[in-house]
């Protein structure tokens, strides 16, 4: 079946139909297309174009249809609408042919994307708390764990490993709000803008909102059937969210290697080698960061295909439900991978306090100096020369006692050897934000309430 075609007197050459055809991918929109469906039946009988009986055959015809597609069916059309249509129509007879009324494809398939993203986004939300909670809980376990923090791969200062899972958590509240802020671009209401123009039956496009839930009416005809700015939003939301889990998962495969051996992925989120016997490999935390690719990708391939088509709907924007579902299919798998690997984890706190050098308190050093009195500049000159000397004579800096240091500097006192105490160190960095143990409390408690709100 076709929904056009009067005015053709050949038959589409195959090529054409294979290449047009998206049946295979838009199928899944069939809940949403058959709500979008009753709902403007409703419409038509409110405006008097569909008598009762009228509007009940096509109103339980389409809800019958729900189990038809849920079923394994074969099928033959176009795309959903198609399907839809000739279904309903070999169902309830000629009266279906009533429904399409003023209405196109057009505002109906952006009516069916919108649903079903509005949905999609409020499930990724939930697996992204979802992740969010399991950081918390792990974070209230590590607030006390030593281990170097590290800037350009290289150890920097000393850190609490809560302060890293932290790290990680704040991102996903960002994320968050951008998908929260998609879902509320994406409830604009196409349906009664028709194909281009707007609706001649008197559809009153209010009522049609507030029937399927919509926040807003797109409140100009041709922008609704042809805007894709809200996928895009969606989609480079994706993306960014793909980034934080990509790093997350870097962090995580570098840290389980035996090198740094901080942590251990628990078995049942890694696999084996089907050559070397002794494997333990991270696939899932590599397949999330392959996968993040794939998020940046359908934002880059959406956007490079829109940003050249004039103003009205073109068929070039078919090209978007693929991506849309891609997006939506990747992070319903790799989310709770994460999830999972991060509840699991083993945390080797020996090993990472075993990691914490000396060298990781050249800045408290310096920070030490400048509490009497020398300028910060000044101060990380001196700490400087101090650790070429050790260097040059191959000995640990703290091993320098308040003599030799004076060799650099008058303001060492005898006091200097609380510089190098990790633990005070940490305690120290007491700023909102910081890695002390009350600057932590105070984040766990603003990371719940966070995810409270």
């Amino acid at each position: 079946m076709k929904t056009w075609g009067g005015r053709y007197r050949k038959k589409m050459a195959r090529e054409l139909e294979a290449l047009g055809n998206s049946i295979n991918f838009d199928r899944r929109l069939f809940r949403e297309d058959i709500r979008a469906n009753r709902a403007y039946a409703g419409e038509l009988r409110r405006q008097g174009h569909l008598d009762e009986d009228e509007f009940s055959l096509i109103d339980d015809g389409l809800a019958k249809l729900t189990d038809v597609f849920e079923s394994e069916l074969e099928l033959p059309d176009e795309d959903i609408h198609t399907a839809i249509e000739r279904l309903l129509l070999e169902s309830i007879g000629d009266v279906a042919s009533k429904l399409p009324m003023g209405r196109s494809r057009n505002d109906l398939s952006a009516t069916g994307v919108r649903l079903y993203l509005a949905s999609a986004i409020e499930e990724t939300v939930g697996a992204v708390r979802h992740l969010q909670e399991i950081l918390i809980d792990s974070a209230e376990s590590y607030r006390d764990t030593l281990l170097p923090g590290y800037t350009h791969v290289r150890r920097g200062q000393p850190v609490v490993f809560a302060q890293y899972l932290l790290a990680y958590f704040w991102p996903l509240v960002r994320d968050n709000k951008r998908l929260a802020s998609a879902r509320k671009r994406a409830l604009e209401l196409p349906l009664g803008a028709g194909a281009l123009a707007g609706n001649p039956f008197g559809i009153d496009r209010r009522a049609l909102a507030r029937e399927l839930q919509f926040l807003d009416v797109a409140p100009n005809s041709i922008d609704a059937v042809s805007a894709r700015d809200y996928q895009l939003e969606f989609l480079a939301s994706c993306s960014i969210l793909g980034t934080h889990l990509s790093r997350m998962a870097e962090d995580l495969i570098l840290w389980s290697t035996a090198e740094f051996d901080f942590v251990a992925l628990d078995e049942s989120f890694t696999t084996g080698s089907s050559l070397m016997p002794q494997k333990q490999n991270p696939d899932g935390l590599e397949l999330i960061r392959g996968k993040s690719g794939r998020l940046v990708g359908n934002f880059v391939s959406l956007v490079t295909t829109v940003k050249g088509l004039p103003t009205g709907y073109q068929r070039d924007l078919q090209e978007d439900k693929e991506l849309l579902f891609d997006s939506v299919d990747t992070l319903q798998v790799i989310l709770p991978v994460m999830a999972g690997t991060i509840a699991t984890l083993t945390v080797h706190q020996e090993a990472m306090s075993a990691a914490l050098s000396s060298d990781l308190l050249a800045t408290d050093l310096a920070d030490y100096l400048v509490m009497k009195g020398v300028p910060f500049r000044d101060a990380h000159r001196i700490v400087g020369e101090v650790l070429a000397h050790a260097a040059s004579e191959g000995i640990d800096p703290k091993e320098l006692g308040p003599g030799a240091l004076r060799r650099f500097s008058d303001h060492f006192g005898d006091d200097v050897g609380n510089v190098w105490d990790p633990r005070l160190s940490v305690n120290r960095r007491a700023s909102e934000g910081g890695v002390a143990a009350e600057a932590i409390s105070v984040q766990l408690e603003q990371a719940r309430r966070a995810l409270e709100r």
